[in-house]
């Protein structure tokens, strides 16, 4: 790992690259604090050699980390923690309360992962997940805070996207750290400084009236910035919170009326998200080719899909609030 892979910004936030499947995939988010530090998700156990050797070119020990803070549990965001704290042997981790028991416990999470990707691919991708002392877990409920050397950060509880999603405001730079609540912003799709944001309904809870919910609290706050886990830090939040209000409503109407279709719900959806983020993305000014943008979204798709789809066959009265 070099340099290159960390992208510092200032009151002392630096995004590392997670190396997750491509390069400015997923940002493991580090603060800095007068020598103490703290990590906001963690990538996979496969991220972590680069968090310490980011840490060692940054002069910052590893008796020094004193949390590893966990949006949520999903596993591209939280893959890692157990490695951290073997790691890291001062350091706490600060997680949603419906998050605390998988991560003392991950057999849950495992048996999930490995039922969608097989054994041989879970253990490729996302390989070795410990499970974590209890003794060093903080639940953070809703308006909780925790106070890194002098420095407050407080957590926001914002379902949408996970039921055991927290979002982190950082008084100091009134920015939030959103994990995958204010959406996914690839830096490829950037043009002339403006950054292009779309939804995550990635399977198993998308609740899209807890995404506008959450995405309004965010915004009553004026943050300056916001952190994303898929890619690191987006300006111009009130266009971006209207855009993703516009999408998540898009995503929902294209599963709708994939609910009743004939043909297989998983390639009318899919087809219909690519064709609506392509169109959003050419008008946004991106001059990728169409090939291009495709191969970046497709991983995204494919999950946005299987999230709608599991929504689709939730039984609620959903449909009435169209």
């Amino acid at each position: 790992m070099t340099l290159s892979l960390v992208t510092d910004y200032e009151h002392g936030i630096s995004a590392i690259d997670a190396q997750f499947h491509r390069p400015k995939r997923a940002a493991i988010h580090l603060l800095v604090e007068n020598g103490m530090a703290a990590l906001i998700d963690t990538g996979t156990s496969f991220s972590i050699p680069g968090v310490i050797e980011s840490l060692q070119q940054k002069n910052i020990a590893v008796e020094d980390v004193a949390y590893v803070i966990l949006t949520h549990i999903h596993l591209d965001h939280a893959g890692g923690a157990g490695e951290c704290m073997r790691h890291f042997p001062n350091a706490k981790l600060v997680v949603h309360p419906r998050g605390a028991s998988h991560m003392a416990n991950p057999i849950r999470l495992i048996a999930g992962a490995m039922s969608v990707y097989g054994e041989i691919e879970f253990k490729r991708v996302y390989g070795e997940i410990y499970p974590i002392d209890a003794d060093r877990i903080i639940e953070a409920p809703d308006e909780s805070r925790i106070d890194l050397n002098g420095r407050s950060l407080l957590f926001l509880d914002t379902p949408g996207h996970a039921r055991h999603h927290n979002c982190i405001y950082d008084e100091r730079s009134q920015s939030f750290f959103t994990g995958d609540t204010f959406g996914v912003s690839y830096r490829e799709f950037d043009v002339n400084g403006l950054e292009f944001v779309f939804p995550t309904t990635t399977p198993v809870q998308f609740d899209p009236d807890a995404a506008h919910a959450s995405l309004n609290r965010i915004m009553r706050y004026e943050p300056r910035y916001a952190y994303l886990t898929h890619y690191s830090r987006i300006g111009h939040l009130a266009h971006h919170a209207e855009s993703m209000h516009y999408l998540i409503n898009a995503h929902v109407e294209i599963a709708q009326r994939a609910k009743t279709s004939e043909t297989d719900r998983q390639s009318v959806i899919s087809k219909a998200l690519e064709t609506l983020l392509l169109q959003k993305i050419s008008e946004h000014g991106c001059q990728l080719t169409q090939v291009e943008i495709s191969n970046l979204l497709r991983s995204d798709i494919t999950l946005n899909t299987q999230g709608l789809i599991h929504w689709l066959d939730q039984p609620t009265d959903r449909f009435k609030r169209l």
